[in-house]
Order: C-alpha cells, then sequence, then structure tokens
C-alpha cells in the first residue's frame, strides 16, 4: 500500500562549521551552508574569540522541515555560536519540525553554545537532538529555553508535542543525559506542580568545565535574586542550571548574569537586537 505524500513545501537548511588555532588565535577553517541556513560572523572586538551567528531565511519552522547545524572546535581554539534571533516553531499540518545539532571539541577548546530561545506555537511539533563531544581539557557552556507561547500576545500552546533531548560525552564516556518531553495536552501538562507550575519559559545552563565543581557557590549566589525560579547544581565536572518564569523576557534577564560569567565573555551583541 502505497503512503499518501504531503503536498506542503518542507525547508531544509544545515550549517558545518569548523574552526582551528593558527598563528596563536582561532581561525575559521570550514564553512558549509545549504538551504535556508547561514552564518554571519561579526567582527569581533580585538582581542575577543569569533563570533557565529546562525541565521534561519526562512523565518521560522513547521512539521517536516529539517534543520542540522555541526560545529568542530579544533584543539586550543575558542569560539561563540548563537542565533540571529529566536527560532519559532509553527503549527505542524503533518510531521515534526526536526533539529540535529553536533558539538565536537578537541583538547583545550572552548565553546560557547548561546543561541536564542525557541518559541513554540500552538500545535507545533518539536524533535530536537544535540549531542555533544567533548576531550577530557575542552570547556563547554551552553543554554536552552524553551518558551511556550507568547504570553504577551495572549498566546498560549494548548496542545502539541516538544521533544528535546541532549547526550554529552567526555572522553568518549557518556557523562550527561537529558529529555525534555511534553506532549498532547501541553497546558494543562504544563500547570501541574511537579512540571513548570504554569511557568510558560524553562531553561536549562550547561557548562563542562575541570572546573566547574568550584562554581556551584557562586552560581547559586548569582541565582538568589533572579525573579524566576531556578537551582542549580554540580557533579563530575559538570554544573547545571534549570530555571522557568512566567514568560521568556523575566526568565532571560533572571540567567543572562550568569551566562556572562560562566562564558565569561558578554551576551552576544545579536540578543540585544
Amino acid at each position: 500500500m502505497l503512503q499518501a505524500r504531503s503536498w506542503l513545501p518542507r525547508m531544509e537548511g544545515s550549517v558545518r562549521l569548523g574552526f582551528v588555532r593558527r598563528d596563536e588565535e582561532t581561525a575559521l577553517a570550514a564553512l558549509r551552508q545549504a538551504g535556508a541556513a547561514r552564518v554571519r560572523f561579526p567582527n569581533p572586538a580585538d582581542g575577543d574569540a569569533p563570533e557565529a551567528v546562525l541565521l534561519n531565511t526562512a523565518g521560522g519552522l513547521t512539521g517536516g522541515d529539517r534543520f542540522d547545524v555541526e560545529v568542530r572546535m579544533g584543539a586550543g581554539t575558542d569560539a561563540t555560536v548563537t542565533t540571529a534571533s529566536a527560532e519559532k516553531i509553527y503549527r505542524a499540518r503533518d510531521g515534526d519540525t526536526d533539529i540535529s545539532v553536533t558539538l565536537d571539541l578537541e583538547p583545550g577548546a572552548r565553546l560557547a553554545w548561546l543561541p536564542q530561545p525557541t518559541i513554540l506555537f500552538d500545535q507545533s511539533r518539536l524533535n530536537r537532538r544535540t549531542t555533544v563531544s567533548l576531550a577530557g581539557t575542552a570547556t563547554f557552556v551552553a543554554v536552552e529555553t524553551l518558551i511556550f507561547g507568547r504570553t504577551a500576545m495572549g498566546e498560549d500552546v494548548r496542545a502539541g508535542a516538544c521533544r528535546d533531548a541532549w547526550r554529552v560525552h567526555r572522553d568518549g564516556l557518556l557523562l550527561f543525559a537529558d529529555t525534555f518531553r511534553a506532549g498532547g495536552a501541553i497546558a494543562d501538562a504544563l500547570n501541574r506542580p511537579g512540571t513548570l507550575a504554569g511557568a510558560r519559559a524553562t531553561a536549562m545552563l550547561l557548562y563542562v568545565a575541570p572546573d566547574a565543581a568550584s562554581r556551584i557557590d557562586k552560581a547559586r549566589a548569582l541565582l538568589e535574586s533572579a525573579q524566576a525560579i531556578a537551582g542549580a547544581s554540580s557533579w563530575n565536572g559538570t554544573l547545571v542550571v534549570r530555571a522557568m518564569a512566567r514568560e521568556g523576557r523575566i526568565l532571560q534577564q533572571a540567567i543572562a548574569p550568569l551566562i556572562a560569567w560562566l562564558s565569561g565573555r558578554p551576551l552576544p551583541r545579536v540578543w540585544q537586537c
């Protein structure tokens, strides 16, 4: 029996970035961009690490769309990768929005993976996988923010599906595994005390480095004045912060100082646009 194929157009985009150490600085060694995916490289200030800004020229993603990102950091390199704007996941008529992120850090490399939030609309379907491979001496800081509906515009995500999975390996061994999954009547699920207790924005901040354990007290201190519910824990060279708030703006303000401190650099300029 033949399976019916959707008549809807599909968006595909992919980016591959590679950095190497050259003349005591981090230099771009590989760049491939296809489909709706593009990369821009703002001029860094003197002494700052390079910054790559990912763009989706389609303006958003929906069911059946696919977006792939691969970043490889050579030994001793240092860079920030962010996005030009929040990624919007629109209502899916059929299929999932599929996003795959692969990050590879060689010895002594440092990567700040700082995409702007992902905004899910009612009846959207997101399936995202982030896979990170680290050498033992690499430093990795990342933030991933999910916003369910634009509350300032009276929107909510009543139904849909979201699966956001992270797998982090260090020296070939699984270090961290996490999957956020919600489906069906999402609004009802998020309202439960055991999930987000009515919040509509949630973030995970991950810091993997040899000095992760020594940063836990300062991380908690930076969260004390935050107007969000947040907590930090550390184990085995990993620092994890989870936070949630009523809306994305409040959440971003709560975690911004911590991101800047852990990354050791100002937040990307595009975050202010």
